[in-house]
């Protein structure tokens, strides 16, 4: 089962998703100023591989880190959530939010219907 990240491992996440593979030293120059430390950035990293989130190969004493866990299986789990807490699985109240909170112009609205049936027509 896929856990929530916390803000430092989504944003190191992100970076391995990305990447592919990446040492330590390689997620620390993808990151923004200021950047962390080598210690706090190996230790969020060794927590991501403890939740299952990330796995290592090891070449002499150098770890390698690849994600095991899909970016699109995080992003469903993450949706489902904030669907499920914020918007009670209803996708009315989502569009809603999005038209009154987001200023989503009438435009846009209809961009997205017509997304939805041709995806769901290439069903």
């Amino acid at each position: 089962m896929i856990k929530e990240l916390t803000k430092a491992e989504e944003q190191i996440m992100l970076i391995l998703w990305e990447m592919g593979e990446a040492l330590v030293k390689d997620v620390i120059e993808k990151m923004n100023d200021p950047k962390p430390a080598y210690n706090t950035v190996s230790t969020v990293i060794r927590v991501l591989e403890s939740k299952g989130f990330v796995n290592h190969k090891a070449i002499g004493n150098t770890h390698i880190y690849f994600p095991i866990i899909k970016e699109t299986d995080y992003k469903r789990f993450a949706f489902d959530k904030v669907m499920n807490n914020y918007f009670e699985n209803s996708y009315e109240s989502l569009v809603s939010f999005l038209v009154k909170e987001k200023s989503m112009s009438t435009e846009e609205l209809n961009e997205i219907i017509k997304l939805a049936e041709k995806l769901k027509k290439d069903k």
